[in-house]
């Protein structure tokens, strides 16, 4: 995996890197994406050695950017996950993205290093994420300025899900303006063994000497946009160490154990100073001191040594029960605080139940009083065409009456006409015979 001096220099002028640097750092290739200039050669939809997840539809792959968030639709999220875990103390993560978006779009890009990373974190953001063990670097519009590069810290004890106010445990910020700047931006992560800095387009963002990230995580980059949405472009992702053939393998779960009692041997909340190496059992207790008997202690200094050390033995034991005890109590507090949680969203429910019931008498209600309406509606409709028929059939029988009083011959008529026309005849028969009898004039 080690590559030569000039081909590791052809890799850093590639990926921007400055020629000092190349001939100190190499090329971690199972680590990154995009330093050739492509996110893959092949012009595959795909990362080689990367997991790609999203909501509601997976991030657009191009030949030389990864989409992780659309222009549209809002609301979405995109993941990108290394399939292998960083396994050197020393190193550097260079990502070069682009965000651009509407006047008053929003979303946030999370670079993640975090053990179990997909499982406990995939296309999460800082704010929907729960416990995870890691560092997260967030780049948003926090606070509504026009951008900030915050850090976080967990060691998979706090829900970040349900805490009240997640800005506030930032262990590191600057303000960057990363918007619509139409290049990319870069951001650079360093790890060495005395510090841990971050920088933003070469200038130095925030830096801190408390922070070691153990071998074993894996690195991760998460885009989630909001209701006006910001598109989110990851154009290369290159992870460096100064030496290919320094890795460490990743520590095992009795491993960490025994890291996290040695550091309880060097710190006791009491104030009280513990001696280094003491002796511990398999549950991380201190082992009792043998007994002896009164015999052995002939001198006045071995009796002092021997009541010092069981009174040190009792101390110590005393702050380990404490130390336990306290971690019960905040145990104890986030099992109540789920408790209460469950409680509520129980009672929630139990709500929508009864409203359920409200609304189901609502509706037997209802039916009885459309079953009323319907039989008073058929009532009054049979009643109207009762009133119609007689109404009808009243009218009717008038209107009979009246055509035939109005249509029939009247007799005295009909006996006037014959009469008339007898008499008519008569006169006519008369007066034809009168004119035949009459003497004829000649001139």
């Amino acid at each position: 995996m080690r590559f030569s001096r000039p081909a590791s220099l052809a890799a850093w002028l590639a990926a921007g890197i400055s020629v000092a640097e190349a001939q100190a750092q190499f090329l971690v290739d199972q680590l990154s994406f995009g330093y050739t200039g492509r996110i893959n050669d092949k012009g595959q939809q795909s990362v080689p050695l990367f997991s790609i997840q999203g909501e509601p539809d997976v991030p657009e792959i191009l030949s030389n950017k990864i989409i992780l968030t659309q222009p549209s639709p809002g609301n979405a999220r995109g993941a990108v996950w290394g399939d292998n875990s960083n396994k050197y103390k020393e190193w550097v993560a260079d990502v070069d993205f682009r965000v651009n978006g509407p006047e008053r779009g929003g979303g946030n890009l999370n670079i993640w290093l975090a053990r179990r990373g997909v499982q406990d974190i995939g296309t999460a953001s800082i704010y929907t994420v729960g416990r995870f063990d890691g560092l997260a670097l967030v780049i948003d519009r926090s606070g509504g300025g026009a951008g900030m590069v915050r850090g976080f810290l967990n060691d998979g004890t706090t829900d970040y899900s349900s805490h009240h106010s997640v800005d506030s445990l930032a262990f590191g910020h600057c303000d960057y303006s990363y918007r619509n700047l139409g290049r990319p931006s870069q951001i650079k992560l360093r790890q060495t063994q005395d510090n841990f800095k971050v920088e933003v387009d070469g200038t130095l963002c925030f830096e801190s000497s408390n922070i070691q990230i153990p071998p074993g995580y894996s690195f991760g980059l998460t885009a989630a946009s909001a209701e006006n949405p910001d598109s989110f472009e990851i154009f290369k992702f290159v992870v460096m160490t100064e030496d290919l053939n320094k890795q460490h393998e990743e520590p095992t779960q009795q491993q960490m154990n025994q890291q996290g009692q040695q550091q309880n041997t060097w710190s006791n909340p009491g104030g009280h100073g513990y001696e280094k190496n003491m002796p511990v059992d398999d549950n991380g207790w201190e082992q009792d001191i043998a007994d002896a008997t009164a015999a052995s202690i002939i001198s006045s200094e071995a009796q002092f040594a021997d009541l010092h050390n069981r009174l040190q033995s009792v101390n110590h034991h005393l702050s380990t029960i404490f130390r336990k005890v306290a971690s019960q109590d905040s145990i104890g507090e986030k099992r109540h605080e789920e408790t209460s949680t469950s409680i509520n969203e129980l009672k929630q429910l139990l709500e929508k139940l009864n409203k359920i019931d409200a609304l189901q008498s609502h509706i037997v209600s209802l039916e009885r009083e459309i079953k009323t309406i319907k039989q008073e509606t058929g009532n009054k409709v049979r009643d109207s065409e009762n009133a119609i028929k007689k109404m009808l059939g009243s009218s009717h029988g008038d209107m009979l009456l009246h055509v035939a009083e109005k249509t029939q011959p009247t007799h005295g008529k009909l006996i006037f006409v014959i009469i008339g026309s007898q008499i008519v005849l008569v006169l006519a028969y008369i007066w034809y015979e009168r004119k035949k009898t009459l003497p004829k004039k000649y001139l």
